[in-house]
Parts: C-alpha cells; sequence; structure tokens
C-alpha cells in the first residue's frame, strides 16, 4: 500500500485527492494537512510514502517546506499547481529543488473529477521513484547570443529524446552540458499544456544550445533543441533537403500528448540510422515499441540507467523490447551525444 499524505489548504482539493487516493486498492489516505507547519507532525506520526503539496500555502509556502524536506527527509512530493504563469515557474523550481511530478489544477470541476485515473498514476509512480538528498544544481551558465548560431540542419544527424516522471530534470542535465555545435534535438516530454514555454525558456537561459517550444513548420536547425508544446504531439518530415517540425492535434498515444510514440516513429521514418535516440526516466513504456523501430532503422538508441532513473519504467520497456543499444547513467549522456554527434 502507498501511503499517502495531502497537504492543502482547500478543503475542496482535500477532500477530492482524499476520494482519488481511498478509490485506490494500492493506496491508503493516512493524513491531511492544511498547511506546511501542521504536515511537519503529520510526516513524524505516519511515515507517509508519497506527499501531495499545494504550491501556494498559508504559513509556509510550498516551496519553503519542499526545500527544508527534502535537505532533511527527502520524500516523493507531487506538487498541486495553478495553470497560470507563475504557478509554471514555481511548479518548475518545485521540480529542481526535488519534487518528482506535479499536477495542474483544471479549470472545472467537470475536468477535475476526469483527472482521476491520471493523479492515481501520478501518486503510483511517485511511490516507485527513487528520491535522494537534493543536491547543488549545476552551475548556471551565462551564453552570449552572440556565440549561438543555428543554422538549418541538412538530412543529417537528429536526436529525438523521450522523458516522462523526472524527466524536467534529467533535460536540464544533458541539455545544459551539451556543446554550441549539435544537431536538432526535438523532446517529447510528457506535461501539460501552459508549462512547456516555461520550461523551454528556464533552459535556454541556462544552456550554450538554444531551446525553443516546438512550432509547427519551422525548420529544425543544429545548435537547437525543441520540446513538444502540452498537449500536442511532436514529429519531424523531410522538407528542401532538411528537417520541418509538424505539430498535431491527434489523440493521445499511451495515453499522452506529447507521446514519445509519434516522435521517434517519424525519425525512424526519416533520419533512419542518422538519427539518435534517448529514452529518459517515466512511468509505463511509451516510446518503447517506436524506440525498436529506430534501431531498426539503423539508429543509435540509449537508455538511462535503472540508478539514475526517478522511474526506471520507459527505459525497462525499452531494454526488454530490444529497442536499446547502449544503457547510461543519466551524467554520461551529455558527453555520449557529443561524441556520437561530433
Amino acid at each position: 500500500m502507498i501511503k499517502v499524505l495531502v497537504i492543502d489548504d482547500s478543503a475542496v482539493m482535500r477532500a477530492f485527492l482524499g476520494r482519488v487516493v481511498a478509490s485506490q486498492p494500492d493506496m491508503e489516505l493516512v493524513a491531511v494537512a492544511a498547511d506546511p507547519v501542521l504536515a511537519i507532525d503529520r510526516i513524524r506520526q505516519k511515515a507517509p510514502d508519497v506527499i501531495t503539496l499545494d504550491v501556494e500555502m498559508p504559513r509556509m509556502n510550498g516551496l519553503d517546506f519542499l526545500a527544508k524536506l527534502m535537505s532533511v527527509r527527502p520524500l516523493p512530493v507531487i506538487m498541486i499547481s495553478s495553470l497560470t504563469r507563475q504557478g509554471a515557474d514555481i511548479t518548475l523550481r518545485a521540480l529542481e529543488l526535488g519534487a518528482v511530478d506535479f499536477f495542474a489544477k483544471p479549470a472545472s470541476l467537470a475536468e477535475l473529477e476526469a483527472s482521476v485515473h491520471e493523479i492515481a498514476e501520478k501518486i503510483r509512480a511517485a511511490g516507485l521513484s527513487r528520491v535522494v538528498r537534493h543536491r547543488p544544481q549545476s552551475p548556471v551558465r551565462a551564453v552570449p547570443r552572440a556565440v549561438r548560431a543555428p543554422g538549418p540542419a541538412g538530412t543529417d544527424c537528429v536526436i529525438g529524446i523521450g522523458a516522462s516522471t523526472g524527466g524536467v530534470e534529467a533535460l536540464r542535465e544533458i541539455l545544459v552540458n551539451l556543446p554550441v555545435r549539435m544537431p536538432p534535438i526535438l523532446i517529447a516530454q510528457h506535461m501539460p499544456p501552459g508549462f512547456t514555454e516555461t520550461f523551454a525558456k528556464r533552459l535556454d537561459s541556462i544552456c550554450q544550445i538554444g531551446v525553443s517550444e516546438a512550432e509547427d513548420g519551422q525548420p529544425a536547425c543544429h545548435g537547437m533543441a525543441y520540446i513538444a508544446p502540452g498537449g500536442r504531439h511532436l514529429s519531424i518530415a523531410r522538407r528542401l533537403g532538411g528537417y520541418q517540425l509538424r505539430l498535431t492535434d491527434e489523440p493521445p498515444v499511451n495515453r499522452h500528448r506529447p507521446s514519445v510514440d509519434p516522435l521517434f516513429r517519424s525519425i525512424a521514418r526519416v533520419a533512419g540510422s542518422r538519427a539518435i535516440g534517448v529514452m529518459l526516466t517515466g512511468m509505463g513504456a511509451d516510446g518503447a515499441e517506436a524506440m525498436l523501430e529506430m534501431k531498426k532503422s539503423g539508429a543509435h538508441t540509449i537508455a538511462q540507467d535503472e540508478a539514475t532513473s526517478v522511474v526506471f519504467g520507459m527505459p525497462r520497456q525499452a531494454i526488454a523490447l530490444g529497442g536499446v543499444r547502449e544503457v547510461l547513467a543519466l551524467g554520461d549522456m551529455a558527453q555520449r551525444l557529443a561524441t556520437l554527434t561530433a
């Protein structure tokens, strides 16, 4: 049983999250708290396996509480965020501090009720996650814009990356350590609308390569990483001797949009042996079959190892299907990608 503590100043959200937990056969609601100060005693008394934590809280805000928790007694934390730009900024900061995932509050009660399965899956993934004491981030790199010179990529190498739970920090770890001269990098990170633009801007401010939210029809350029917008699938197509990004609103794949599968399948089709596929931390099997297609087309495929994955689900499935040529620790990814594309 996954023991869950809900921390939220909204009685409505406490009741709703309590019902979600109570409806799952493998979960138990051990306590609720209206603010982080009360939660400290609940943690001592109930020893929860997973915590849901509202971003905006009285007496002590969610970020301050999270920072203290992760430095003293690390536990899997899912942040409950508002669908605002400020909410996105705070949520991404929470992930940097060690939260394993987040859930964006829908705008209506009907949408909230429809999200029961998604929340339950996030709690389940958090219960399986590997959490460590918060460690300092990689140093921020102030990169003069003049150093970056993105240019159209011919039909040579392209890199595809898929990620879910734990992927926000894994992507930062990789991208911040890549040199300027890299082929186009296309990323499908499971993330809802309203968050990917903020995520891309945060990465762009600290990376040597440029990072942006993908736009439909734009050319894929050297020295750039493109993140699939929340709520849209990202793929790649050939165009005038180069590559072009495609965004679609087709139904979710493996319950996700963006999904890793459409991205990897398109890369296998148009780039073949000139491609590299990377599967990072995440729960489930999204992208596993498509990574096998990439490998069969001649691409070099890499999966994150279990020891450095927050949740070793998506990499495990890709390995089990035979779609992975190489398994690497997260800390070795950037150097390996730079070497493969040199």
